[in-house]
């Protein structure tokens, strides 16, 4: 990695306060996906590795927890100043990593603090109840208590923002962790949870270990089936999530699941175009479409369907495809040859089921996993991309022309992530948002996710909400104290 400042990148994991190797002394590679360059290299673990990084987490689990909310929030405030601080550090090992341009890295390390800030905050706040009680000379009150030693898995395509999105609140609740990113981005974990031991969070209370695809599936199994472990939060794929979630189920663990999406765009007539155009041009092409929200289907009200394709034609020319370190860089690469390969397959499908092709298709020619931002119409709900997500810079377009058929047409997929909603009609905001079955809608906006709100979905998006107040809640139990007084 090509820096002047890299005291925040890491060559080996953390547990139970140090540095470490792998037990096999083995590592494996992290590479650059917009030049194929190394850019690190860290510890390739194993299930007796991960097994180590639990007994690190129980063993610190009864001191962090018997803190104080104001004693936990403490060092939490001070990690979230120095991930601002180093922000530029941050985005710069983010984008070596992911990929991304580095205006976007540095917006996803701020957003990384925003969380931990906001957690630090709602640890103070992890109020109980006092009931009135049901008879008399009885007592009924209820206390929040953390749940244990957590795990969190985390994805590639936002990995610093969901570090934090996890480990803060099971930390601002009491819990300590053992985290997992994902195998293509993990430097930028190691470097937050550097950050996070400069903070004073105390040894074993954090943990992050590494690996790659290969030991992914004994890792996992090791989470989810130790006793120890009380909680599993992981973000990633529908069909990942379904095993985890199945393999918790034999230690009844709690799960926060954030899974796949294949969000609707919807435009009807009455939408201000270029709202709704922008709007689309920073939900879909944001980190090269690799976003769990990303519009996948884009449900335009034929009357209007002319025009909105002419806008965001012109709209797409600003888009400036490119390595994410290079000045004007707005959409950077995919993560990798298997992605690009994806992306192939959903486009040649379309096009042989009678998709027009109206920008970009291809691969860009030029080094590293890049794709064309690609503008398709004439999209039906035969096609891959309709039900499957794209997860890469395909806008594909469909007409609707009645409001019923759109609702029902939105809502005819297992996921429900996001929604997008555009339309100047108060009465029609009211109906659809209420009826599209997600856990998120967007009304005449393409920016929906914040630290403040709760993320999570519907059907087979997803168990659990992140962010918010809820957030804290997916990391304690729920204590009834029932006392009973002599008269």
């Amino acid at each position: 990695m090509k820096s002047n400042h890299q005291t925040l990148l890491r060559d080996r994991a953390y547990v139970g306060g140090e540095w470490v190797a792998s037990l096999s002394g083995e590592t494996f590679e992290v590479r650059n996906p917009a030049t194929g360059e190394l850019v690190g290299t860290v510890p390739h673990m194993s299930a007796e590795d991960v097994e180590h990084a639990i007994t690190s987490a129980q063993r610190a689990f009864d001191e962090w927890s018997e803190r104080t909310a104001t004693e936990r929030a403490g060092p939490l405030r001070k990690w979230a100043r120095l991930i601002v601080d180093h922000a530029d550090e941050l985005a710069a090992i983010l984008t070596s990593e992911q990929g991304k341009p580095l205006s976007d890295a540095k917006n996803e390390v701020i957003f990384a603090a925003s969380f931990v800030e906001w957690f630090a905050e709602e640890a103070r706040r992890t109020y109980g109840d006092t009931i009135p009680a049901a008879r008399r000379n009885m007592s009924f009150t209820t206390v929040k208590e953390p749940i244990g030693v957590t795990a969190g898995i985390t994805p590639w395509n936002l990995p610093s923002a969901m570090v934090t999105r996890k480990a803060a609140p099971a930390l601002a609740a009491g819990c300590t962790m053992v985290l997992k990113p994902a195998e293509h981005t993990p430097l930028s974990a190691l470097a937050l949870c550097a950050l996070a031991e400069r903070a004073g969070i105390p040894p074993g209370v954090l943990n992050v270990v590494t690996a790659d695809r290969s030991a992914a599936e004994a890792i996992g199994r090791t989470l989810t089936s130790s006793e120890a472990v009380g909680k599993l939060s992981f973000t990633g794929s529908t069909s990942v999530g379904k095993i985890l979630s199945a393999q918790c189920a034999a230690t009844m663990k709690r799960v926060s699941l954030e899974l796949g999406g294949n969000s609707p765009f919807i435009v009807f007539a009455d939408a201000d175009l270029d709202v709704a155009v922008s709007s689309a041009l920073f939900a879909k092409f944001r980190n090269a479409g690799q976003t769990c929200i990303a519009p996948n289907r884009f449900l335009v009200e034929a009357s209007v369907h002319d025009e909105f394709v002419a806008r965001m034609l012109k709209a797409m020319e600003s888009l400036k495809l490119g390595d994410g370190t290079e000045a004007g860089v707005t959409l950077g690469p995919v993560i990798s040859e298997e992605a690009l390969r994806k992306i192939e397959r959903h486009v040649e499908n379309a096009l042989e089921l009678g998709a027009s092709l109206l920008a970009g298709g291809k691969r860009a020619q030029r080094k590293g996993n890049f794709f064309e931002p690609t503008l398709m119409s004439g999209i039906t709900e035969s096609m891959a991309m309709s039900c499957e997500e794209t997860f890469g810079p395909v806008l594909a377009l469909a007409t609707f022309s009645d409001e019923r058929e759109l609702i029902a047409r939105a809502n005819a997929t297992r996921m429900g992530l996001a929604s997008y909603l555009f339309s100047r009609d108060a009465s029609r905001i009211y109906r659809v948002s209420r009826a599209l079955h997600a856990g998120i809608v967007g009304i005449n906006t393409g920016m929906i996710a914040t630290e403040v709100a709760p993320f999570g979905g519907y059907k087979e998006s997803g168990v659990g909400r992140e962010g918010a107040r809820e957030g804290i809640d997916e990391f304690m139990e729920t204590k009834f104290l029932c006392q009973a007084f002599s008269a």
